[in-house]
């Protein structure tokens, strides 16, 4: 695999459709890769630490900075219904839209770019170290990928007819014009967190939970997969009303068929509360398939049997899952319960054992 370290990298210059000119006499910029769109004063970075103003145009400081690079399995993601069985090379940038205090890879989500700790790879020796690792996708992921948005770009034009399908595990807190480049340029699964309720939003990210809904639904009118994840945190978005506004906005913007992943907490970073307890994690896991989502998960836990994929119609067992792999696969070449013949939805096709 190529890499090089350099001090003489040049930071490089963003696309005029992801940022605008705010005020030409105070060369102020305003970037509008995501939702924060932040206004940047000559010298300044952004909140995600990756975008600078320089004499009014607005830089990537961070373009092909990788913190972290394996193959790791698509379950992990967690994406079930996409390319399942299948091994994705992942990698990451620095740095974050979102500052979430239990946030397990902090890090690289919490620290600002690094030279002297990243490993430099431009987007053609990615891809062709993906192909020579016989990997099936390619994954971005770990910290908030869409902050290096023309390096995610440039990847799936270097990946275009190299056989590898694209995905992106983001807290989908984006513009939609981001949202349309990264189609665009061959991005097809999204593994999209829900961080909870609008007051865990409020409360913790200054954000707006509608604009993740928002865009979870532009990737589905346009073609792509999604999968939503909810981390129940203990304190910051497990009480009743919190889960049912996430289980109410699932089926209103997305639809029964778009699978529900509830995951477990543990005490990360700079928060400390206990673990999930079950009786919520089943609680909302019951509360969620009782109002009609087909495809509702447990992750994070030992019992690994709320991973597996359960025939909406007839209850037979579809799909085994164990260890982040597919063991058991009991579907028809055209995706359907062999014993009703429901088709369950699945994007791409089962990688076999």
């Amino acid at each position: 695999m190529h890499e090089y370290r350099t001090s003489e990298l040049s930071p490089r210059r963003v696309s005029e459709k992801f940022y605008r000119i705010y005020r030409v006499d105070k060369k102020l910029v305003q970037c509008s890769i995501c939702e924060r769109k932040c206004i940047l004063a000559n010298g300044l970075t952004g909140f995600c630490n990756n975008y600078v103003n320089i004499n009014g145009e607005l830089y990537n400081l961070a373009y092909g900075m990788i913190s972290a690079l394996e193959p790791r399995p698509i379950e992990i993601k967690p994406l079930f219904h996409y390319y399942p069985n299948s091994i994705a090379l992942t990698f990451s940038g620095w740095g974050c839209n979102f500052k979430c205090p239990w946030c397990q890879n902090y890090y690289l989500s919490w620290n600002k770019p690094s030279l002297e700790s990243s490993l430099i790879l431009e987007p053609d020796k990615l891809v062709e170290y993906a192909v020579k690792s016989n990997v099936h996708g390619l994954c971005a992921s770990f910290n908030e990928p869409t902050i290096q948005l023309e390096y995610l770009v440039d990847i799936g034009l270097a990946a275009k007819d190299k056989d590898l399908y694209l995905t992106i595990v983001t807290n989908g807190y984006m513009t939609l014009s981001t949202l349309k480049a990264l189609l665009e340029a061959g991005y097809t699964g999204f593994s999209i967190d829900i961080k909870g309720c609008p007051e865990t939003y409020r409360r913790y990210l200054s954000a707006d939970p509608s604009v993740v809904y928002r865009n979870a639904k532009y990737i589905l009118d346009n073609g792509g997969h999604v999968e939503m994840i909810y981390l129940m945190v203990t304190g910051a978005n497990d009480w009743e009303e919190c889960f049912e506004w996430i289980i109410d906005n699932h089926i209103k913007y997305l639809g029964e068929d778009i699978p529900l992943h509830v995951n477990r907490y543990y005490p990360a970073f700079k928060y400390h509360e206990k673990p999930t307890p079950f009786t919520k994690l089943f609680s909302a896991f019951n509360k969620a398939k009782k109002a009609g989502i087909k495809y509702v998960y447990i992750g994070n836990v030992l019992q690994e049997e709320y991973q597996d994929t359960i025939c909406p119609k007839c209850g037979k067992k579809l799909i085994v899952r164990r260890n982040h792999r597919v063991i058991s696969w009991n579907l028809t070449p055209e995706h359907k319960c062999p014993r009703c013949g429901y088709k369950v939805k699945i994007f791409g096709e089962f990688i076999g054992f």
